[in-house]
């Protein structure tokens, strides 16, 4: 599960389930950067995102196989900076791709729930 924290006062109130999809666009765009390992990826969501989102291991390796099945990252294996041996996924040509079409449609859905969120009045701004 891809959470973001909230917040609220309430420790059990602080996770909010954002979309299905968003957890594929947020890997692509991590690994645009180069190859790197399940727990690094988690770390870069979780800290590029200011410590905001965080990526659940039950969802995060999942969702890297997936993308793995579908040829959108390739994997390998390799030793971590701390000598531990792990799996490295890196970005394809058709992950690239992919990773375009979604940021475009994720720039849309942005704006179509802006207008929702922020409506203008008929007749523009006053």
């Amino acid at each position: 599960m891809l959470t973001a924290m909230a917040q609220n006062p309430k420790p059990s109130c602080n996770r909010i389930e954002l979309l299905q999809g968003t957890l594929d666009l947020l890997i692509l765009q991590t690994v645009r950067a180069g190859p790197m390992h399940g727990y690094a990826i988690s770390q870069a969501i979780r800290t590029g995102s200011r410590e905001v989102l965080q990526v659940d291991t039950g969802s995060l390796y999942p969702a890297l196989h997936r993308l793995e099945k579908k040829r959108l990252l390739r994997a390998t294996w390799g030793l971590t900076g701390n000598r531990q041996r792990a799996r490295f996924y890196e970005l394809t040509a058709a992950g690239s791709r992919q990773l375009t079409a979604e940021h475009a449609h994720w720039l849309q859905l942005v704006e179509a729930i802006g207008h929702i969120i922020n409506p203008v009045p008929e007749g523009g701004p006053a």
